[in-house]
C-alpha cells in the first residue's frame, strides 16, 4: 500500500536497501557495538597483561633480568657495536645552534664533603702505574672544541658546545699498558686494554666504555660547556662527553679513570639498560 515502509531489520543487523535506521534503533545498535569493542579492548588488556607477568617471572633470568629482556639488550648491543667506526663522527652544529642543557641528574654529585680546590683526577691501570692529575695538568694537553648534540635516552635532545682534550690525546700522553709489551699506538687499540672504566669520586655513579669507543675521535674529557667553565650541576671540574652514546654514557664529575681487562661494572646496566648504549 502507498505510504508503508517494510519492517525495521532486527537490531544488529545492518538496514536493507538504503532504510534509515530509527533513533531508537540507532541507540540500540550503539550500545551493541560499544559491548564488543570494550570486550575486544579487555581482552587486548588482559593479555598484555598476561604475558608482561609471563615474562617477568620467567624462572631462567640473566643478569638479574627476564632472558627475553636480556636477549634484546643483547640483540641491541650487537646491532650498535656493528654500526660502530671510530671514523663515523657524530654530526656537528654551529655556535649559533647551542640551546640550555639540563643537568638532569645529581647522582655521584651529592656528596658534601667535596672540594673543587682539592679535586685531581686518579688514573689506574697506566702503563707506568696510577697517577693523578690537577685540572691545569690537563689543560696543558691538546686543547679541543666541539659543538655536537647531547642526546638523552629519555627521548629528548640539546646541541652544546664543550672544550676539553680528547680522552685519546690523554691516553696517548699517559699511555695504558698494551698485550704486545710495545708502546700504545692509537692505530692499534686492540692491542690496549679492551675497557676504560669512570667513576665519580664518591663512587656513586659509574660508567664503562669499550676501549673503541673511549678513543673516539670525538670522545672529551671537558672542562667547558658553552664557553664557561662547568657549572657543579654539570660536573664540574671534569665530565666525559660523548656524543656517540647516549647522556647516560657522559658522566659528570670524574674521579678515577681505570684501563681494564674486565667489562666495567655500569651504572645504568645493572637497572637494566643496554651496556653499549650507542646511538
Amino acid at each position: 500500500m502507498t505510504g508503508e515502509t517494510s519492517a525495521p531489520p532486527p537490531t544488529g543487523e545492518p538496514p536493507r536497501n538504503g532504510e534509515e535506521l530509527t533513533e531508537a534503533e540507532a541507540n540500540a545498535r550503539l550500545r551493541t557495538l560499544s559491548r564488543r569493542g570494550f570486550a575486544v579492548a579487555g581482552a587486548a588488556a588482559l593479555g598484555t597483561l598476561l604475558g608482561w607477568r609471563w615474562l617477568l617471572r620467567q624462572a631462567t633470568r640473566e643478569d638479574d633480568l627476564a632472558w627475553p629482556l636480556r636477549r634484546a639488550l643483547q640483540t641491541n648491543r650487537e646491532i650498535s657495536e656493528a654500526l660502530f667506526s671510530p671514523r663515523r663522527l657524530a654530526p656537528t652544529s654551529s655556535r649559533e645552534a647551542v640551546g640550555v642543557l639540563r643537568p638532569n641528574g645529581t647522582i655521584g654529585l651529592k656528596d658534601a664533603d667535596f672540594r673543587l680546590e682539592g679535586w685531581r683526577l686518579q688514573a689506574e691501570g697506566l702503563a707506568g702505574g696510577a697517577a693523578s692529575f690537577s685540572l691545569a695538568e690537563l689543560q696543558a694537553l691538546p686543547h679541543v672544541e666541539m659543538t655536537t648534540e647531547f642526546k638523552c635516552i629519555e627521548g629528548w635532545s640539546t646541541v652544546a658546545h664543550w672544550a676539553g682534550v680528547r680522552l685519546a690525546d690523554f691516553a696517548r700522553a699517559h699511555p695504558p699498558p698494551t698485550r704486545s709489551g710495545r708502546r700504545f699506538d692509537l692505530e692499534r687499540p686492540d692491542d690496549a686494554p679492551p675497557y676504560l672504566s669512570l667513576e665519580t669520586p664518591d663512587g656513586e655513579y659509574y660508567v664503562g666504555l669499550d676501549t673503541a669507543s673511549a678513543l673516539h675521535p670525538q670522545t672529551l674529557l671537558a672542562w667547558a660547556l658553552n664557553g664557561e667553565p662547568l657549572s657543579e650541576e654539570h660536573g664540574a671540574p671534569l665530565r666525559l662527553v660523548i656524543p656517540v652514546k647516549y647522556g647516560i654514557k657522559n658522566l659528570k664529575r670524574i674521579g678515577t679513570l681505570a684501563w681494564t681487562t674486565r667489562q666495567p661494572a655500569d651504572y645504568w646496566a645493572e637497572l637494566g639498560y643496554d651496556w653499549f648504549a650507542g646511538l
